[in-house]
This record gives C-alpha cells, structure tokens and sequence, in this order.
C-alpha cells in the first residue's frame, strides 16, 4: 500500500506502545484518536474499549503535542526504516528473540553501522571535552554495569581519527579485563562496530597473539614470567574494564609498564570494597559519571519504590564525630532493640508481598548488629543470615548462593562491597542504620538494582529516626534525584511529584516531618552567619582556605554557595575575620555580581575572568573582538546600564575591587575544571565573542552582537551589519510570562532538527517571512528551558519545510548536533 514503516529492534525494554492516530485531513479537520485504538470496527465502534477523540478545532495543543513527538521518534536513529524485500528475514529474528545479538544496549547486526545510544553519546562527548579541552588523556567513565561501557569504548576508539587526525587511523590498542568472557565479547563488540570481523587477537585461555597490534588480554596471562621482557610501551590505546581492580598489585605492574598516549578506565564504581579510589590514577577526575536519575530514566537499572518509615529511636543523643555517628554507641542502640525489631518485621510485612519469598539485603551498624537482626528475623520465620567481613569466605559464598536459590530471605551485612556478593535478584533493601555518606548510600541501593527478568522493581524501606542535628539528608535525595537543595525541600513536601518511570518515593507522616525538618536546618545553615561560622571552623584547621577547600567541606556546589553568600566568596571571608577592614562600596558592588558568571562555560570569557589585564587591553582597543568580549564580561561584573554610558567607568569599577580579583580567578577556575564541553566560535556571527554551546544571558548576546539588550522584548533580532537572523526560544512558556499569542510550538524533532514558530503576524510575503524562507540570512538558535536559565548557543538553522502563515510553522534543521545532556531534557521537557 506505500506505506512507510520504521522499526525498533531494541528488546531491552518496551520502548514504545502508543496506540494512536492522527489522521490529517486535507480540509484541516485534522482528528486523533488515542488509548486502546486498534484500527478496527471492534475497537472504534462495537468493543467495550477506552479511547479519547479529539478533534483539532477544540484541542490544538494536544493534537499538535501528538504529532511532534511521533515526528521526535520518527527522526530517532532507534527506528530503522523497514522494507520487506530487504528486512523481513530480520525481524522475524527479532520477533523470535533469535539472530542479532545486543551489546550493552547496542544492537550489532553485520554490515549495519552502529551508532550510540544517547546516554552513549554524551559519555563521548564528555571524554572529547577531557582531550581536547582539558589536554586530559587518561580518562575514567563510571557507568552501571549494562550501560555498554564497552560499546562506548569501541565507538570512542573508532572516531579518534576523526578528531585528531595526527593519530594512526587505528592505534595500538591493548584492551585488558580480568575474564575471559569478558574479553571475548569486548573483542566481537570491536569488530561489530569498526565493521572489520579481523581485527584484534585475543590473548587469554591459550590465545596468542601473531600480530601483535591490537590486543585483547587477560591481566593474569600479561603478566606471566614469560611477558615480563615484552614490551608494552608500543600500545598508543590502553583500555582497563572494571577498573576498580586496578589498586591491586598485578594492575599497579600493569600499569607501570604501559605508556599510553591514551588511558581510558571503565568501571560501575570507583571506590573499592578496601576505601580506596582509583580515580587517583586519573588526578582524582572522573571524565563522566552516570547519576542514579539517568540511569532510572533511561531504564537502564530497575525502578525502586521506596518507603521512608518513621520510628521511634532517637539518634539525636548518639555522639557524632568528625563525618558520622559513634559506631560503638550507635551499634549499643540498635542491637538488642526487639521493640524496633517488632517495628521492622511488622512494615517488611505490610509492604513487601511475600516476604517468605523476597531476596533481601540489610544494612546494618555493627558485626554484632548483623547478628542480631539475622537471629530475630529467623526466629520470625524469615529463613536470614549475617554475613560480614568476618565471615569465611567459604560462608559467605554459601549465603549468597542460597539468597540467590530462595533458600534464605535475607541477609544482613556490615560491609557488603565486593563484587563476590553482587546478586542481581536482590529484590529488596533494608537500610538499617543512618548512612551518612551519600556516596555510601547510593553504592547500598545500587546492590538492589541490578535487572533481571523476574524483578519489576526494587522495593526500598529506610527507618528513619530523629537524627543528630550533623546528620544530611538532603545529600541523599539529592544524590539520588540530582536536585538542589531547594527543589529537594519542595519535593519533599509535594510528595516527590516527578520521578523516572515506575519509581516511587513515599515517606510516612512522622518520615516526612523528620527529613523535612532536617532539610530546612540545613538550609538555615546556610545562612550567611553559620557560613561565616563554618569558615571559622575550617580556618582552625586549613590555612588561608580556599573556595573550593569550603565547599568540598560544606558539600556544597558553586550555585548552592552563591545563593546563600549574598556577598559572595570575599564578603564571606571578611564575616568570618579572615580578611581585616571595611568593604569599599565598589568592592560590594562587584562581589554582588559575582553570582552573574556561574553559567559562563567558554574558555574566553573564563580566560578574562582569571586575568582581569585582558579587560583593560579590551576596553582600550575600543572596537573589534577584544572590545566586545570585554564589554560581555564586564556587562555581568557592573550591569549593561553601567556599560553603555561609560565603558571605561565599569572597567574602573571592577579594577578598584583588587580583592574580588582572586574570587574571581578561583571561580574561573572551579567552572573551568567542571566545563563538560566543547566549544568553537559561532561563524555566522564573525567578531562576535561568541561560543557554539556555550550559555549567554540575553544582555550578553546584544554586547557580542554590538547593541544593547534594552528594548529587546521578543525572542527575535535581525542584525543588519552581520545579515544575522536571532531567534531567542524558551521551552517550557509558562502562561503568566508568556501571552496566547507568544505561547509558540517550539520545539526539538531529534538532535539535529527543530521546529519553530515565527511571531504571530509574520507574514511569509513580508520583509522577515522572505529571509526565513529564501534562507538569505543567517539564522542563528538560541534556547533555554527554563525561564530562568540562561540560553545555549546552537548555531546556524537550515530551512527543511515550512507551512502556514501568521505564524509561520517552519521546520529547522541545526547544521551542528545539539549536546546530548541538554537534548535529553528538553524532550523530557517536551514529553
């Protein structure tokens, strides 16, 4: 019949099951219909079946919502076009779950080139920003077991060419893992995606490589007595799975007989079951890590429902050292506590469904602790056991393979962090002490949330009692929700109103009063004075402390910190008594301002802002590049009013603060070390100081362009002396800023095709119309969000179609790629 027809043949998941039509009609009528809509007369007309009409002369903005995201799924690279001539035999494979085999989220079949999952590409993103941005060549990715880290390696290697062409078009690659499975499916994920089937040898279980040049090895065989005299140094690529085994005396060899151009770590996490990091072997750097939000979303681990319990046991009167509680004082109250025990086996009760038949894992204070609560819970006739790290090896593999088998319900652990008790079926999580480590506490859930066929989701109960006043719960939610502090409290309160799909978090009245009242503490401990107090403290112990120095003690993030620190960084220092004398008003003005370059992420502008010498030779070249980067820079530092009457005045404003001059550089350099991009000048705009996807406030892109933002009410700009076409777009209108006739259908199709709306009496015939569609102009993106973010630069919009008239619907396509990160959540936005 014609019919185009595209496919997903991602099994992982299922991914998509949008019964609806939407069926345009020539008239304009256009209708659609969603729900349970097969197209049949027993569906649509004589079957007891849910549907929803919809008619587009009474709900455009659902219908039009509709269409664009099949058109956002129908440019996705996950849907492959299907022609039955050509691709029947492969989905009758697919469909039989037979034939094409997927690698860690990559489906490879022969021939076909295999390009990156979204999560995947921004991984790739980040290391070329490490490279090439940060001159950084030893690399660490830490990402879930099942996120492909192999594939992304793979790919990584298969582009390095692309990115430096001084490379060999294919270096010397040594790949090193500990298994011999594992190296042979990173061998075939290899050769799926260079599409050569002869490339690499393995050199494991026997294997020995002829050639030499591209190697697939086991630690074990590399480091026998008979490789001790092979040199290893020829290797440019040295890629290390699991990384975390590198602390090790065989890796510690390994590593000190390579010598790599390029050192790319993989690893599910960076902390070893001994304390140890090795992320040291990387400058204490992580290239990119995934969060727990991401991988819920991208359904990449198990969702967890969650269940904060309120109970009776105080903390509060536990001593609290240096990072924690007292373990002895705090193992003295939970063990023997049979009331609280009582309390435990009555909610795993209420909540879990069958807990003769759940897959438990406990988290417990103490040996004696674990103990205790195994003991009770077999008395309760829940078949647990303790196992903690003095337990035989020889038992605790026992434990973990009858938890696996059904055989017990739970086990209860101190200190459960090596891989030998990594169990996949682990279906529930008990934490049974406070955690204070954030980073501790998502390690523990993660244990539960591994996928498996048989496990819907991961069940989660966290007893939560009256804590000490020291104790952080926002660094918790936090870590697992990527929130500020701020939106934490919100959510909080709301009831966690936006989750990934199938996750839950419910706390119980006295849970919730409980975390709440610690969050907002924590907030009122971020008041100016229990900042300056803070300092203080930190100063007994550190000399001359750093900003960065306070907020890795503080645990807080450069946009925590300056919305709090009203005076920013040096107003903090002369609260505490670290810097002597009164503000100079011209010092205040500045430090108020400093708040104003946190979004800043190009090079250039944080270059200027660690050598203010460069906004004087700027100021003083009255024209060109210089002049207008400068006058960007110091419209943030004093005000774009300031700037425009008086360019030399704002300048001498900024040089009379010297003492902001060293915030400024340690801000410089805090934003430098976590820019997570690439960056190149916006061409279509020749001697603007502007940056491709880098961020601007609307002030900074008027001074780029040479005129003044005020005046600039609309979300476009036509620059004469440049034929530069502006279009400003905000994602998510929210209706008291924005008016019906503003609230525009903006928004992304893929990440290389946008779809925009021009203003509401554009007319195609009029002077505007005519450049959007003859494509005489340089059309240049930029998009924000939120409202009250700043806008990222796209760079230049190609004409695709348009249709419609006042407003004109025009479909973009950008000339480079939008960033993966920031394309994953405007169609979060979007969706």
């Amino acid at each position: 019949m014609g019919v185009q027809i595209k496919v997903s043949y991602d099994t992982r998941a299922t991914r998509l099951h949008a019964k609806a039509w939407v069926l345009h009609r020539d008239s304009g009528y256009t209708t659609a219909f969603f729900g349970s809509s097969n197209l049949s007369g027993q569906a649509l007309v004589d079957g007891v079946e849910w549907n929803v009409r919809l008619a587009h002369e009474h709900a455009p903005g659902i219908v039009r919502k509709m269409a664009q995201s099949f058109e956002a799924y129908w440019a996705d690279g996950e849907f492959q076009e299907y022609d039955p001539e050509r691709d029947a035999e492969r989905l009758d494979r697919a469909l039989n779950q037979e034939g094409n085999r997927q690698q860690g989220g990559v489906i490879v079949p022969a021939g076909l080139q295999v390009q990156p999952w979204p999560y995947q590409a921004e991984i790739l993103e980040a290391l070329a920003a490490e490279r090439f941005r940060h001159s950084s060549w030893r690399n660490l990715v830490v990402s879930p077991t099942g996120t492909g880290k192999t594939v992304v390696a793979a790919l990584d290697y298969r582009r390095l060419r692309e990115l430096n062409p001084s490379l060999d078009a294919r270096p010397p690659l040594l790949f090193v893992a500990h298994r011999k499975e594992i190296l042979e499916q990173s061998l075939a994920t290899f050769r799926a995606v260079l599409n050569d089937h002869s490339f690499g040898e393995l050199f494991v279980g026997g294997a020995v490589p002829t050639e030499w040049r591209n190697v697939f090895a086991s630690i074990q065989t590399l480091l026998t007595d008979r490789m001790r005299d092979q040199d290893l140094s020829k290797f440019s690529v040295v890629i290390v799975d699991e990384f975390h085994h590198a602390e090790a005396r065989t890796y510690q060899d390994l590593l000190g007989r390579v010598e790599p151009r390029l050192l790319l770590g993989m690893t599910a996490t960076p902390e070893r079951s001994d304390g140890a990091d090795v992320a040291q072997f990387f400058g204490n750097r992580v290239a990119f890590e995934m969060r727990l939000w991401t991988a819920l979303n991208q359904r990449l681990l198990a969702p967890f429902q969650y269940f904060g319990i309120g109970e009776e046991v105080d903390l509060a009167r536990v001593s609290w050292r240096r990072g924690g509680y007292a373990l002895e004082e705090l193992s003295a109250l939970l063990t023997g506590d049979d009331a609280r025990v009582r309390h435990v086996l009555q909610r795993v009760s209420d909540i879990v469904v069958d807990p003769r038949r759940m897959r438990a894992l406990g988290f417990c204070v103490s040996v004696e602790h674990a103990e205790f609560m195994a003991r009770r819970f077999s008395e309760a006739g829940i078949a647990a056991m303790a196992v903690t790290g003095a337990t035989p090896p020889s038992t605790r593999a026992d434990a973990i393979l009858r938890l696996r088998r059904g055989e017990i319900q739970a086990i209860f652990s101190v200190d459960l962090f090596n891989e030998g008790c990594d169990v996949p079926e682990i279906d529930t999580v008990l934490f049974l002490r406070p955690t204070e480590s954030a980073t501790l506490f998502l390690q523990q859930l993660g244990r539960g949330l591994r996928k498996t066929s048989e496990k819907a989701c991961l069940t989660v109960l966290d007893f939560i009692g009256r804590q000490h006043q020291e104790f952080r719960f926002d660094l918790r939610f936090r870590a697992m929700l990527g929130r500020t502090r701020r939106q934490i409290e919100q959510d909080i309160a709301d009831g966690f109103p936006a989750l990934p799909s199938g996750c839950h978090i419910q706390l119980d009245r006295v849970a919730q009063q409980i975390v709440l009242d610690n969050v907002r503490q924590q907030l009122r401990a971020t008041t100016g004075n229990a900042l300056a107090k803070e300092l203080q403290q930190l100063a007994q112990h550190v000399a001359a402390p750093t900003l960065s120095q306070f907020l890795s003690e503080t645990h807080m993030t450069l946009e925590d910190f300056y919305e709090r620190a009203t005076g920013g960084w040096t107003g903090l220092q002369r609260r505490a008594g670290l810097i002597e004398g009164t503000a100079t008003t011209e010092e205040e003005r500045v430090s108020r301002r400093v708040r104003g370059v946190l979004h800043y992420d190009d090079p250039e502008r944080l270059r200027l802002l660690a050598d203010l010498a460069g906004l004087t030779q700027g100021i003083a070249a009255e024209s060109g590049y210089p002049y207008r980067l400068a006058r960007q820079v110091l419209t943030t530092l004093v005000g774009e009013t300031e700037v425009a009457r008086d360019p030399g005045a704002a300048l001498g404003t900024v040089l009379s603060a010297p003492i902001v001059h060293s915030e400024l550089r340690q801000v410089a350099q805090l934003l430098e070390d976590q820019a997570r991009g690439l960056t190149q000048p916006l061409n279509e705009a020749p001697g603007a100081p502007l940056q491709m996807h880098s961020h601007y406030t609307r002030a900074e892109i008027a001074e780029a362009l040479g005129f003044r933002a005020r005046g600039w009410q609309t979300g476009v700009r036509y620059v004469d002396d440049l034929n530069l076409d502006v279009l400003l777009v905000t994602l998510r209108k929210v209706e008291s800023r924005f008016t019906p006739t503003t609230m525009y259908a903006d928004a992304f199709v893929s990440p290389t095709h946008f779809h925009w709306e021009s203003q509401s009496m554009t007319a195609r015939d009029s002077e505007t119309g005519r450049r959007y569609l003859s494509g005489s102009s340089n059309v240049t993106l930029f998009v924000r969000i939120e409202h009250d973010e700043r806008y990222l630069a796209l760079g230049r919009l190609l004409l695709e179609k348009a249709e419609g008239d006042r407003p004109i619907k025009i479909d973009w396509r950008l000339e480079s790629r939008v960033p993966e990160a920031f394309y994953v959540r405007a169609m979060r936005i979007a969706a």
